[in-house]
């Protein structure tokens, strides 16, 4: 099929556009859109049809949850069995914005939604475009991150189109994304409610809401083979095409052994890339050196990150190292998407 690419300036949102691919929606078809995260593939979440051309689209593995988009808190009753007074509260406080919060679904959203799941995972976006677009597609989209499965979640439509080109129907370009990494994903089906993605509501910041708030144990570890209970769980996540280790330790150490690794590449005719920051980029000899900015802005080091897995892929890149990014907050989140684009490749000197 032809895949229509449309611009929207969310200060200035195209209501004619923004209700053409809110059509595409209700009819069962696929548009992606632009939120404050990174681009979402959307479907409708209550038809089943719909979540199966998701997955097919992306290639997902079919017991990979999908998350419920919704513009509005009158929206929520509708598709969970009960809104727990947990949500409320992080709702008023965090909504709209990159919280996802997983409640017990109700009939109304169908398991090929849930990945066969009896739990729904539901987000209410901040980017205009998105909630304009949510409402006129019928108030509830499915959508994962527009990318191809296990590839670097796209942080604008160019690399939509280069995933998802001839696969959907629509894309609404608007422009970079502002944060660069899905959203925070917390479970409020447990007791206390526990992080399973972390993200830039960070675990402290649910605390201050919620009092405690657990850690799912999976998120700077390999999964083991469990079933996964929220998306991004289970499988190789936001990889690039090349080898991707990080290397954790002292500076001096960390740069000695990525420039050895380096070396060892270019005698095997590898092309090398690596992810340092400002502080350190010029310490390193790579065919392609990135930095994700200063390390001291973790906000920026999040909003670079997919971004630069992308640009090696343009180049071709084949080896790839990248400075480990540990820390509290938003760092986590950081370190959780590196290490499952590694495959969970860490090497400690």
């Amino acid at each position: 099929m032809d895949t229509k690419v449309v611009r929207i300036d969310q200060q200035h949102i195209d209501r004619a556009l923004i209700r053409e691919a809110g059509g595409i929606i209700k009819a069962g078809g696929l548009v992606a859109f632009p939120t404050e995260t990174v681009y979402g593939l959307g479907g409708d979440a209550t038809n089943p049809a719909s979540s199966r051309k998701i997955y097919e689209a992306k290639g997902r593995p079919s017991d990979n949850p999908l998350i419920v988009h919704i513009a509005r808190m009158e929206s929520l009753p509708a598709i969970v069995r009960y809104v727990p007074e947990a949500a409320k509260k992080l709702a008023e406080a965090f909504w709209p914005g990159p919280l996802t919060m997983i409640m017990e679904k109700s009939e109304a959203i169908p398991k090929e939604t849930t990945g066969g799941l009896d739990t729904v995972a539901v987000r209410m976006p901040s980017h205009p475009a998105a909630l304009q677009f949510i409402d006129a597609s019928g108030g509830y989209v499915a959508a994962p991150s527009a990318n191809r499965s296990g590839r670097p979640s796209p942080t604008s439509a160019r690399y939509v189109e280069e995933d998802l080109g001839g696969r959907i129907e629509m894309i609404l370009d608007g422009g970079d994304a502002q944060l660069g990494l899905e959203s925070t994903i917390v479970d409020l089906t447990v007791e206390p409610p526990a992080v399973l993605r972390p993200g830039f509501i960070t675990r402290e910041a649910l605390g201050e809401v919620l009092g405690q708030v657990e850690q799912d144990v999976t998120l700077f570890s390999d999964d083991g083979g469990q079933a996964p209970r929220a998306p991004g769980m289970k499988y190789r996540h936001y990889a690039p095409n090349g080898v991707l280790t990080i290397v954790r330790g002292p500076a001096e150490e960390v740069a000695r052994y990525i420039n050895d690794g380096l070396a060892e590449g270019r005698i095997n005719n590898k092309k090398t890339g690596v992810i340092a920051t400002d502080e350190t980029i010029g310490g390193y000899k790579a065919d392609v050196p990135r930095s994700v900015g200063k390390r001291r802005d973790i906000n920026a080091v999040a909003k670079g990150l997919y971004r630069i897995l992308r640009e090696f892929d343009d180049e071709g890149v084949e080896l790839i190292y990248s400075e480990s990014f540990d820390g509290d907050g938003v760092s986590q989140a950081v370190m959780n998407r590196l290490l499952k684009a590694a495959g969970h490749r860490m090497i400690d000197v």
